[in-house]
């Protein structure tokens, strides 16, 4: 008689195991859970031998990674200076960001300048990989292009092409037939994950993977993947919008704080060189309700412009809604503002917006919030074109010192800035800068009077 073969439950979202089906995972999903047969062939581990043995770290040799260089500078910016080789770089974001428009512009210049590159698609034809490249004037015959998603065929394929890069479009397509899940759930993700980082890290290939995402933005599947491989890109903006940002979640091999900006165009995606200039292209010289700050995105100072409209409510209780701050940043500025200020918002519906669809990293932004905020509620004009803001609030209402304040007043001087309001303790640490004057305050009511009141 047959041995029955038993059959293990797994959540899709985080990989847990159960043996029988529950409704809710440990991990709070709901429905989640999915009947798989368990893997039996499961790697041994490796037999030891004296290069395995434990080892001192101060005798451990470093190795210089090689890079990549994908000729693609903001793209290089955010990996650390180009793909290591034998390194897995995941890229998620929404449908119809511009993912597949950007890997298949970085496969033009890699196989352009560095050998064979072998694009696999899970997802779309041959045909119409071939379509978009027409329209990215991105052909060349050192690209390769296969639809399939047997990742045993394409490991077939790698040894006998021997590419110099690899793009995978999508792992959620990608299956092994030894496993009897269907493509994209747990042990299909993994397993596949597996045998792609096994190649690449055996051949010193890089590996470019395209993720999917969920309606909150975070990565489909489970979170093993993002443990996996070197890199996680994050490709975000709007698809009404020009602008595309791509940010380092994760990266073994450089810093996560750089960004790479992009402009959407009929050509494809347009490096973008100084982002200040472009966010602030339609700033007004004179209007209500509007400043603009500055945040430092990995080692280069960017220029913003926040708005904020505050408008009486009518339907009882006031509205806050933030696109690109923080609603609890939002929230905090509100209360320092009505304590501290004496600003009356109990009955007013406030709404702020960062052009250009950036969201301003730390808390350097803080005083331009404010400021705007009083501008529109006082009905009082600011000079856009001339000022700008820089401090962080406390809930005391003083002005705390941000980080790197001076690279941020430099950018605002090439811009054309005249007038710069920092926190007092920033300015007897800071240089003299030509062109621009720099006005020190202790508190947000300092600040107020000075920015509005002042002759």
């Amino acid at each position: 008689m047959a041995k029955k073969v038993k059959s293990v439950f797994v959540c899709q979202e985080c990989g847990n195991e159960s043996p029988k089906w529950m409704g809710q995972c440990i991990c709070g999903a709901w429905n989640s859970f999915v009947e798989e047969k368990p893997v039996k062939n499961y790697t041994k581990s490796p037999t030891l031998t004296s290069s395995t043995y434990p080892q001192p770290i101060n005798k451990i040799k470093t190795a210089n990674y090689e890079r990549v260089d994908t000729h693609i500078g903001e793209l290089n910016r955010v990996l650390g200076g180009g793909l290591v080789k034998g390194s897995l770089t995941l890229i998620s974001g929404e449908p119809g960001i511009g993912k597949s428009t950007l890997i298949l512009q970085a496969s033009h210049k890699i196989a352009k300048h560095h050998g064979t590159v072998l694009y696999v698609s899970g997802e779309e034809a041959e045909e119409q990989i071939r379509m978009r490249a027409e329209r990215l004037d991105a052909i060349h015959e050192n690209v390769m292009v296969v639809s399939e998603t047997n990742v045993d065929v394409i490991e077939n394929y790698i040894k006998e092409i021997k590419p110099a890069f690899i793009i995978i479009d999508s792992i959620q397509t990608l299956f092994k037939p030894d496993l009897s899940s269907a493509p994209g759930s747990v042990s299909q993700v993994r397993e596949c994950s597996n045998v792609l980082m096994r190649i690449g890290k055996g051949n010193d290939i890089p590996i470019f993977i395209v993720a999917h995402v969920t309606k909150t933005g975070d990565l489909a599947g489970p979170r093993i993947l993002e443990h996996l491989v070197d890199t996680v890109l994050s490709f975000t903006g709007e698809r009404t919008q020009e602008f595309r940002v791509v940010r380092a979640v994760k990266n073994r091999f450089g810093t996560t704080s750089e960004i790479g900006v992009f402009e959407m165009k009929e050509e494809g995606l347009v490096e973008v060189g100084n982002p200040s200039e472009i966010f602030l292209d339609s700033l007004s010289s004179d209007v209500e309700g509007a400043i603009v700050v500055s945040s430092l995105e990995g080692t280069r100072p960017i220029l913003l412009e926040i708005q904020a409209l505050v408008a009486p409510t009518n339907l009882g209780f006031a509205r806050r809604t933030a696109v690109g701050i923080d609603l609890n940043r939002l929230n905090l500025m509100l209360a320092v503002l009505e304590k501290k200020v004496g600003l009356p918002l109990t009955n007013q519906d406030v709404y702020v917006n960062v052009v250009g669809g950036l969201k301003p990293e730390g808390t350097s932004s803080d005083l331009g919030l404010a400021l705007a905020i009083y501008s529109s509620m006082r009905g009082i004009s600011i000079q856009t074109t001339k000022v700008l803001a820089i401090g962080e609030i406390s809930l005391t209402g003083e002005l705390r010192p941000v980080s790197h304040i001076g690279k941020m007043i430099k950018e605002a001087s090439k811009m054309g800035f005249k007038k710069c309001i920092v926190p007092y303790k920033s300015v007897k640490k800071m240089e003299n800068i030509e062109g621009i004057k720099i006005i020190g305050v202790k508190s947000l009511k300092e600040a107020i009077n000075g920015m509005f009141y002042s002759k």
